[in-house]
């Protein structure tokens, strides 16, 4: 497929890296000759210098040829005016990138005026991947996904003791026809290999043949469990901190808000009717302390800084706050993780390049996309025999580390794959993937005429 990307932020290069692993011709427009100079030495893309908004270039692209255009620049604005504007002058199909949440309630409008197909809030989908999580700790419909005659159940080790210590290799001897697709152990979630072992309050992410799966549903599960939370401190008034509190509050959660700017502080109190606003460093430990930081029951570092959501969260967590939650955009921080004990760590922008690359794909080898606590997708496609992992063991495929095919559903028949599986014309296969390694995975889920036929 032919793709523009207008703006070559983080949210606009990453895309682009996941597009061109999946074959497509992509074209970067952007108005900085440094970074399309830097993004022309490393990626086989097509750079054009300049404004999206002026209609002569998109013109001159022959914007009209293009299947998708994608609106990544820092501004919500001129984001809905190129994408409109690219739309009237004949792309197939157009994506702008909002934030601003005064534009949350009002996008079926926004789309309809002005044309647009589809808009992605980065900030939204990372908050209603928190909101998920401290309200509902099984949050996948009671804990289940099903698709075809599979299905995917996550549910903490400690409801299955016997398990704890185990290695994966002996799970499906435990359990029964079943994998362990994932395991999330402290915040960070892992594909676990054969050896690795079960720990206590490890997340368990299993999937197997649907009617086991709800059996062994009903011994970990009960029905509808909420958690018990009353009290959320968030560090940081941002967009992220300003759509979570207010979720929270409208549950019924009591919410304190620890923002720097004044300003900003005068903007939530306006804006946020049951939750309290509170001017000041959310560094400040002292503050923190007499705010009753180490009572609460969930604490969200949210603040624009990575290095300090991670100072924030160490410290949440060195005060025994059972949910800690950090808003994380280095993707290079991801390796502290683990050993620091968070719980959830959310990246808006891999959330939203995944989201994206979806809706591009479309409905021509997707199947079914779930995200999984924000680090991981569930995706099940139908297999073409022209597809790159076709006709070959599943050993032979050189899957990545962050990859792992769950199940194949052939005919009436579920199949949980070995090495020696080969995915066939037909099958509906499920692959638990780490967004991290998204890229490399489009690689084999495309034709060798290229991603599409």
């Amino acid at each position: 497929m032919k793709i523009a990307v207008a703006g070559a932020g983080k949210l606009g290069i990453k895309i682009t890296e996941m597009l061109l692993s999946g074959d497509h011709s992509v074209t970067v427009i952007d108005k900085d000759q440094d970074i399309l100079q830097k993004l022309s030495a490393s990626l086989d893309i097509m750079t054009v210098k300049g404004n999206a908004k002026q209609i002569s270039l998109l013109r001159g692209l022959d914007i009209g040829a293009f299947d998708f255009l994608i609106a990544t620049t820092d501004r919500d604005e001129k984001n809905i005016v190129i994408a409109s504007f690219a739309k009237k002058l004949g792309c197939a199909r157009v994506i702008a990138r909002i934030r601003d949440p005064e534009h949350s309630g009002q996008q079926d409008f926004i789309k309809e005026t002005m044309d647009i197909d589809f808009l992605v809030n980065p900030e939204f989908a990372v908050t209603q991947e928190i909101y998920k999580y401290l309200v509902e700790k099984y949050s996948i419909n009671n804990g289940i996904i099903s698709t075809g005659g599979a299905a995917m159940i996550e549910f903490m080790s400690d409801r299955l003791p016997d398990l704890i210590g185990k290695t994966i290799r002996e799970v499906p001897a435990m359990l029964g026809r079943v994998i362990v697709v994932a395991i999330s152990r402290n915040g960070k979630v892992i594909i676990p290999h054969g050896d690795v072992v079960v720990l206590a309050e490890d997340v368990l992410y299993v999937v197997g043949i649907k009617d086991m799966v709800r059996a062994l549903n009903k011994k970990v599960h009960e029905k509808g469990k909420y958690t018990d939370i009353r009290k959320v401190m968030i560090a940081g008034g941002g967009k992220v901190g300003l759509y979570l509190a207010r979720l929270l509050s409208e549950f019924g959660i009591a919410v304190k808000i620890i923002e720097i700017d004044k300003q900003r502080c005068q903007y939530l109190s306006s804006n946020l009717e049951n939750a309290l606003v509170l001017h000041g460093d959310a560094t400040d430990i002292a503050l923190l302390e007499e705010e009753g930081f180490a009572e609460t029951d969930a604490f969200v570092s949210a603040t624009g800084y990575d290095e300090e959501n991670l100072l924030l969260a160490l410290m949440a967590k060195q005060r025994g706050i059972e949910d800690v939650i950090a808003k994380i955009s280095r993707e290079s921080y991801y390796g502290l993780i683990e050993s620091m004990g968070i719980d959830m760590v959310m990246n808006p922008v891999d959330i939203s390049a995944g989201y994206m690359l979806r809706i591009i794909q479309g409905s021509e080898l997707i199947v079914l996309s779930k995200l999984i606590q924000g680090q991981a997708e569930l995706i099940e496609f139908i297999a073409d025999e022209n597809m790159m992992l076709a006709d070959k063991p599943i050993s032979e495929l050189g899957l990545p580390s962050g990859v792992i095919v769950a199940s194949i559903h052939r005919g009436g028949k579920v199949i949980i794959p070995t090495g020696d599986t080969e995915i066939e014309e037909g099958d509906r296969v499920l692959i638990f993937c780490l967004l991290s390694e998204v890229s490399d995975l489009e690689k084999l889920l495309r034709f060798r005429r290229g991603l599409f036929r």
